[in-house]
């Protein structure tokens, strides 16, 4: 079987990548047919070739008429290459180097010229000769150590003689330059057209038909803001103007679809954005933050005209705060509050309320501050009984002060020792149900429990949600 030697191309004359050849050896020279195509008037059609003998790489003078030079010398029959070796082709420079199992070939325009004269009576005339440019303060390599030419042999010329023959008849494709040989007799009608040549429409329709639909689609989520709605909007976000006042929104959407849809931001920093005006600005407490719950996850929309999504945020506190929701939200789990009272957050004697954190606390205006010795339920019972009794009024039922404030004893009964049965059960005189106080709407029934007249969700609402608890001087 024949020995394949390999060959790594790099043409630094054209703009192309290298390129591996693997073949029995290398055919330089002008014909396309050549592993090595060097497409110059004085290169020859087949002028050397390159093959590996017993481990080395050797240089093949195929036309002793215009010979190949290795560093400068002309090689007469055969040379071995070594790294860092110099061939001359022509205009072309052939760098040599190698690796463990392949020869790399840099291929190379000379860019030096010079006139080398040829006739005695007029010197000005003779052949002109490229010559490669030494660079300042560039060395001459040192001589190197190379195998000794091979001795003469009818079979490396036999080969030879049969590769220029092959290269001469035959029309193969080159790595370098593939082509493809023409046809002949009734091949040349009998063809099927590249893709080049082939018609292309059914494509063509497919995308023009994509384009289209696209920009219809476009235009109907500007002009038709219900085409892809599965229900229409609020009234409240389908007005053209505002007609609160102070506004609770920058603007008013107007039946907008990407007012709150839109590719660049969420859903909820849309709500955000628009809802940060002199009356309301859309914050989420932090527990809602840690879950992920943000203002779609309560406000929903789409649900018709009459539907009001603050009304169902109201409703959705019961359905989501209760043992039968088995849902987890960041990891967390949510359960009945108040163990299903209206709830007094003290159980075993411990604080079970949070409290408000120092930005909370400083927007109900009350003046009580923590003092260095409270400890954090001391400091929670501090901010809980002063929101009682310096904000809330009195009940119809319910014993208060003169000013018809909430007062101490309006809860408990006795203080030594401090009663904490009777609260539990007068919670709810005030904290279940509410009334809508424009159109006297039930929000909440009666017998439910009114989350929103403690736990407010927006704390920078002036409008306040439990107003109907407030005391009038508030």
């Amino acid at each position: 079987m024949a020995q394949e030697n390999k060959f790594v191309i790099i043409r630094e004359d054209l703009v192309q990548d290298p390129v591996v050849v693997i073949t029995e050896g290398l055919l330089i020279g002008r014909l396309l047919e050549c592993e090595l195509l060097l497409n110059h008037p004085s290169v020859s059609r087949a002028q050397a070739g390159i093959k590996k003998v017993s481990g080395s790489y050797y240089v093949f003078s195929l036309r002793p008429s215009n010979p190949i030079k290795l560093n400068g010398k002309a090689v007469e029959t055969n040379e071995a290459l070594s790294p860092g070796d110099t061939l001359e082709v022509g205009p072309f420079l052939l760098d040599i180097d190698r690796t463990e199992d392949a020869l790399v070939i840099a291929v190379s325009l000379q860019i030096g010229m010079v006139v080398e004269a040829t006739d005695s009576i007029n010197p000005q005339r003779g052949t002109t000769k490229l010559l490669p440019v030494q660079l300042p303060g560039e060395k001459k390599s040192p001589a190197k150590t190379r195998a000794a030419p091979l001795p003469g042999d009818k079979t490396l010329d036999i080969f030879w003689d049969k590769r220029i023959r092959e290269a001469g008849k035959m029309v193969r494709p080159s790595p370098l330059f593939p082509k493809s040989q023409r046809r002949a007799g009734k091949a040349q009608f009998n063809w099927t057209p590249t893709t080049d040549l082939t018609s292309h429409w059914p494509v063509s329709f497919l995308l023009w038909g994509a384009i289209v639909v696209g920009l219809l689609s476009i235009a109907a989520a500007y002009w038709y803001s219900s085409a892809y709605a599965p229900a229409p909007v609020s009234h409240a976000h389908a007005k053209s103007q505002l007609d609160l006042f102070p506004p609770i929104a920058v603007k008013a959407n107007a039946n907008s679809c990407t007012s709150c849809h839109s590719f660049s931001k969420s859903m909820d920093a849309r709500c955000a954005s628009c809802h940060n005006a002199e009356a309301f600005v859309a914050t989420v407490i932090e527990p809602h933050v840690a879950a992920g719950i943000g203002c779609v996850s309560c406000h929903a929309e789409h649900r018709g005209t009459d539907f009001k999504p603050a009304l169902a945020a109201v409703a959705l506190c019961n359905g989501c705060h209760n043992d039968a929701n088995k849902s987890s939200f960041n990891g967390r789990r949510v359960s009945t509050p108040h163990g299903g009272t209206f709830g007094y957050p003290v159980a075993d004697g411990k604080w079970t309320w949070k409290g408000l954190n120092d930005d909370e606390w400083a927007l109900k205006q009350i003046a009580i501050t923590r003092l260095p010795v409270d400890t954090d339920d001391r400091w929670r019972s501090k901010q809980f009984h002063a929101l009682h009794v310096q904000r809330v009024r009195v009940l119809p039922g319910i014993r208060g002060n003169e000013q018809g404030e909430l007062s101490c004893s309006s809860c408990h009964k006795s203080f030594n020792p401090i009663d904490r049965t009777t609260p539990r059960t007068t919670c709810g005189n005030c904290h279940n149900g509410n009334i809508d106080l424009a159109t006297k709407r039930v929000l909440i029934s009666q017998d439910k429990p009114n989350c929103i007249s403690c736990h407010v969700q927006h704390i920078k609402d002036k409008r306040q949600w439990g107003a109907s608890l407030l005391a009038v001087s508030q």
